[in-house]
């Protein structure tokens, strides 16, 4: 009797913007295509990556070796920033690692919460923060929030009265939250500058050193009412500056690529901006994303989880989950990424992704 082998469900959703799919379709996809790699805010979802990030940059790109932009909000710039300072395959490794054993607790002071994150950037950049200046391959782009009127304050009352405001405006109209923040692009100087078209948010185009960096970083991570906003940044305009996903949730920007935008992301979906999440059809701009390759966890993928899903912020004090099954649980999923990493790096073996590329 002859036994049938099962084949395992793919771990990766593969889509494609209409301009990046007729380039794959008659090209394949090689890595001097790529000159663009965007990061999504979003948390400890970003360690679930490790395996797809790690072949993409450790494997895949040094096959042609340029210049090329890294774009990220929150989470997304703290694992291109660990990439350029710890290497390509470390890197990875070393953000997973961190937010692994984060000492995060019910109830935690958001001064505490502050310190630990702060210690938490240390470990990723080491004494390599001169590498995010003058790295030769990697453009390092970290996008945060100039936070204008009360949304300036910690103090609750003004806060969580900004955030109510917020939210109502946004339910109008995305282009509404104009009037309590403002997006700040923040690049080194050596090399040609990432911009976009003007739109319904005031831009400021800054340029970072080593100096301070990290509290850029710091600042395109900070949610409100978990971490303080970063204030007076040196060199920068005064004013205090929060997370950069507040208006660039998974980077629905009009990107100037000239190549392919290649976007390994947590979810098989663009949602502009942090407070879109609740309007399902708030998706991305198609236009936007025509040079964009998305890659992302199958469904499949995701229910063969320890969880049942990638990491969330919420695990730290998930009711019935304790502090060591937490950890435990992350690893295996940490683990399994390879899965997707390895899926990857064969696609680009047998160049087959027309196969299972879908539209974006």
């Amino acid at each position: 009797m002859t036994q049938i082998l099962q084949k395992r469900p793919a771990a990766l959703t593969i889509q494609a913007g209409s301009l990046a799919k007729q380039r794959i379709e008659k090209e394949g996809l090689q890595a001097h295509h790529v000159d663009m790699i965007p990061g999504a805010a979003g948390g400890p979802k970003g360690i679930g990556l490790m395996g797809l990030d790690q072949a993409i940059f450790a494997e895949f790109l040094p096959q042609a070796k340029q210049r090329r932009f890294l774009i990220g909000s929150s989470v997304g710039a703290w694992r291109f920033a660990g990439i350029i300072a710890q290497g390509e395959k470390l890197g990875p490794e070393k953000l997973a690692e961190l937010y692994i054993n984060l000492p995060f607790k019910k109830g935690m002071k958001i001064a505490d919460i502050e310190k630990i994150s702060r210690d938490m950037l240390h470990g990723i950049l080491g004494n390599k923060a001169d590498q995010l200046v003058h790295h030769p391959d990697y453009h390092l782009t970290i996008i945060a929030a100039k936070a204008e009127h009360l949304f300036q304050s910690d103090q609750k009352l003004a806060l969580y009265s900004s955030l109510l405001g917020i939210i109502g405006s946004n339910a109008i109209s995305r282009d509404h939250l104009n009037k309590f923040m403002q997006r700040v692009i923040c690049q080194p100087t050596d090399f040609p500058q990432f911009k976009i078209q003007d739109d319904a948010f005031k831009t400021h185009y800054i340029n970072f050193n080593t100096d301070n960096v990290a509290d850029w970083l710091m600042a395109s991570g900070s949610i409100p009412a978990v971490t303080p906003a970063v204030k007076n940044i040196a060199d920068a305009p005064k004013g205090a500056y929060r997370d950069g996903g507040l208006i660039d949730y998974h980077i629905d920007l009009p990107f100037e690529s000239k190549g392919i935008v290649l976007y390994p992301h947590f979810t098989d979906s663009i949602t502009p901006g942090w407070f879109d999440k609740m309007f399902k059809s708030r998706r991305a701009n198609p236009q936007n994303q025509a040079r964009t390759l998305l890659i992302s966890p199958s469904q499949e993928y995701l229910q063969s989880l320890p969880l049942g899903r990638l990491p969330d912020r919420k695990d730290f004090v998930l009711k019935g989950l304790s502090d060591a099954e937490r950890k435990k649980l992350w690893k295996q999923t940490v683990a399994e990424s390879q899965r997707m990493g390895d899926e990857f790096l064969e696609l680009v073996e047998k160049q087959n992704f027309t196969e299972v590329m879908q539209g974006l």
